[in-house]
């Protein structure tokens, strides 16, 4: 039996051999660290549906953020939870608020070392847990939901935000949010949109995180799962409205969208492994069912193979170290 002359077996013999040839790798400076920080507690509390990770008080995220740098990681995403709530989150425009003073925090512990990112969405804030106010019959009111998203993003800029992250979903977001900015002398600050953010069943453990107040769901203005040429259309629609870059979220069984986003994007595309999929992962480990180290690694190359050039990741510094280890 006469076989080929090419062998791509050849190329799989040793370690060394597989890591000179492997087509995609994972750079610490590609991995950005979610992470929350709560008012009114005096020590990190961890939360039970995933492991590992913590609701942060101001000096243990400054420690993370610390660590972030130590270990090159390209960026940190904060999110505050704040202790009262009200229908028009009004914590989230409070320049002294949780979220606000946090970014200040942050970015006087790390300066330019480190890419500070912020949420910019009212979930965390509201007593309804939508992403924007609701009008009287319950429903979000888009345009006034803009309205506030263009203070909240000013006053996290102002705050020392490098890039902003409008999660909410609204029509329009990002376009009042780059006038708002560019409107009060901050130029430089960067938008990251999450163009393509799907309602997912993979959200609950964040929810956890935030101490999410939603009943119901966000159907009417997060993505049907079921749609991949909606995606394309909602990417197109943020980078008219000036996106520096462009999320997809969840990642995981999104990739789809994530290669389809990143062979038409001008920009840099970022995908969100999100608290399920983390949480997942962690309970088939716990249980033995799969070997937590080599499927943390896959999960994330796999979001980077199909074409993400920054993944979200709350294995962020861990990975880090690994990596760091392997060199």
């Amino acid at each position: 039996m006469s076989f080929p002359s090419h062998r791509p077996r050849r190329l799989r013999a040793t370690a060394a051999l597989r890591k000179l040839t492997a087509e995609v790798r994972i750079d610490n400076s590609q991995l950005i660290l979610p992470a929350f920080i709560r008012e009114g507690i005096s020590e990190p509390a961890p939360l039970q549906s995933m492991p590992g990770v913590v609701q942060h008080t101001t000096d243990s995220l400054k420690r993370a953020a610390f660590e972030a740098v130590e270990l090159g990681l390209g960026g940190i995403m904060l999110f505050g939870v704040p202790a009262t709530r009200d229908a028009t989150g009004s914590a989230g425009v409070d320049p002294d608020g949780v979220l606000n003073k946090a970014i200040a925090d942050v970015k006087a512990e790390v300066g330019n070392d480190l890419v500070v990112m912020s949420d910019v969405c009212l979930d965390e804030f509201t007593d309804h847990g939508h992403c924007g106010v609701l009008t009287p019959d319950g429903a979000v009111d888009n345009d006034a939901t803009l309205e506030i998203y263009a203070r909240m993003a000013v006053i996290q800029a102002q705050s020392g935000a490098d890039v902003l992250g409008p999660s909410g979903m609204m029509d329009g977001q990002v376009a009042v949010i780059r006038q708002a900015l560019d409107e009060a002398g901050l130029k430089d600050t960067a938008v990251l949109a999450y163009a393509a953010k799907y309602t997912s069943a993979f959200y609950g453990p964040f929810r956890e995180a935030v101490d999410s107040q939603l009943s119901g769901d966000r159907k009417t203005y997060q993505m049907d799962p079921a749609n991949r040429r909606e995606a394309m259309l909602e990417v197109e629609l943020d980078l008219e409205e000036g996106a520096d870059m462009v999320m997809v979220k969840p990642a995981m069984s999104y990739l789809d969208i994530v290669a389809d986003v990143a062979a038409m994007s001008p920009v840099p595309v970022a995908a969100y492994q999100i608290s399920g999929e983390y949480a997942m992962i962690e309970a088939a480990a716990a249980n033995g069912w799969i070997d937590r180290k080599p499927a943390i690694l896959e999960s994330v190359l796999g979001i980077r193979r199909a074409g993400a050039d920054m993944v979200l990741t709350y294995w962020a510094a861990e990975i880090a170290r690994w990596l760091k280890e392997s060199n």
